[in-house]
């Protein structure tokens, strides 16, 4: 059974490379692999043991499908090494990814704190799920950097990050609430799915478990649903048993997809960084916008965290539009040619979808002087996106 991290042998001659170089080489193995450049798909559920003794030891490196594969190992054994961690499990979802991790480290009658700006899903699980199993779950502040202190209890167990939000953009003080949290005694996981281990290494900025909705830039293409957690080796244990516990696995087809979409995951994530800038510098421009919420912009709150901390941006921001009616918004997005409507991102399309996070928010109040809009910028070229927005902002404005 793999452990999520094997001795691959080009894993030894990375650690010092570029990302680019490194990600080209990560996963492979091709002594291995009969010469051939990638990992084949490895379909089964049934492993056969040489010997009843090694059956009854599990004495393999896998035993069985559900316990892992070489095409799943590849991928653990490479994310592991380009995250920093102990080990990795790889989830058929990222929400699959952040259950699994939650439910690594809490137990009935613990206390969970969650940032306000959290993913959806997130929150749900956590006020259904979660209650259900007896954990209670407080929201706070995004901003609260070492003011998190003051709002652990004697049960708390875990702090649940995300940075920045995938709405509103927060950047959060990660290695000042890390160490608030260990003082504690509490666990730190973070989703880091914005900007994954290329653009901000959370596992050395204090986080226990990070997640990755692989879903996102690691397929590129939306084709894929996808989550991977990885560990340091305090919590790496738990995480496994946990996942392992839960019966969840991935198929082999999706396992190629992340390997394949991993060799160009730099150069994607540096392309949609660059056009998502450009296009976040014209919209700030824009008489119909008021205020750009892309952590890269000098002006935005959270810009000196970001530079201090990462390494880059993503395609993903928010803008938020000046007073309009429902209906100037609806009449700007329905005819948008290049630009489509729908969950997710990271792919090669470029996506906007409207939000309301005050409906949601408990811990603090979303004031927002007009509509917001969430965009992901593709790969397409950025004059005619902004061409393409150009004339929905003039059906906006007969609209208004």
């Amino acid at each position: 059974m793999s452990q999520g991290k094997t001795n691959d042998t080009r894993n030894d001659i990375t650690g010092d490379l570029q990302p680019s170089t490194r990600l080209t080489h990560l996963g492979r193995d091709t002594a291995a692999q009969h010469g051939f450049v990638n990992p084949p798909i490895y379909r089964g559920s049934t492993v056969l043991f040489e010997s009843m003794d090694d059956l009854l030891n599990d004495r393999a490196e896998f035993t069985y499908g559900l316990l892992g594969n070489p095409s799943i190992a590849a991928l653990q054994d490479a994310w592991s090494e380009l995250a920093g961690a102990a080990g990795t499990i790889l989830a058929p979802s990222g929400l699959m990814a952040i259950t699994t991790s939650l439910l690594a480290v809490l137990q009935a009658g613990d206390h969970l704190l969650v940032t306000d700006s959290v993913y959806g899903p997130t929150r749900s699980f956590c006020d259904k799920m979660l209650k259900r199993f007896g954990v209670e779950t407080s929201y706070y502040d995004p901003l609260v950097g070492a003011g998190i202190a003051e709002l652990m209890r004697p049960n708390t167990r875990a702090v649940f990050l995300e940075s920045p939000g995938s709405l509103t953009f927060e950047i959060q003080d990660v290695p000042t609430i890390a160490e608030a949290a260990h003082a504690h005694g509490a666990a730190v996981i973070i989703d880091n799915t914005w900007a994954t281990p290329l653009m901000f290494d959370a596992h050395r900025h204090g986080a226990d478990i990070v997640i990755e909705a692989g879903t996102k830039y690691l397929s590129g293409a939306s084709d894929l649903l996808f989550g991977l957690a990885s560990a340091n080796a305090e919590y790496w244990p738990a995480l496994r048993a946990t996942h392992v516990g839960l019966g969840s696995t991935v198929g082999p087809e999706d396992v190629f997809l992340c390997l394949r979409g991993l060799r160009t995951l730099n150069l994607r994530l540096r392309e949609s960084e660059r056009q998502a800038l450009d296009m976040a510098h014209w919209l700030e421009q824009r008489p119909e916008v008021a205020r750009v919420l892309h952590p890269a912009l000098e002006q935005h709150p959270g810009h000196a965290l970001w530079r201090r901390d990462f390494t880059g941006s993503s395609g993903l921001f928010s803008v938020i539009l000046h007073p309009a009616p429902q209906r100037a918004v609806a009449a700007m997005l329905d005819d948008l040619k290049l630009f489509g409507m729908g969950y997710s991102w990271g792919g090669f399309e470029s996506l906007v979808t409207p939000f309301d996070p005050g409906r949601i928010r408990t811990a603090t109040t979303w004031q927002a002087e007009g509509p917001a809009l969430r965009f992901y910028i593709g790969l397409e070229d950025v004059q005619d996106l902004k061409n393409d927005l150009t004339r929905g902002f003039e059906r906006f404005r007969a609209a208004s």
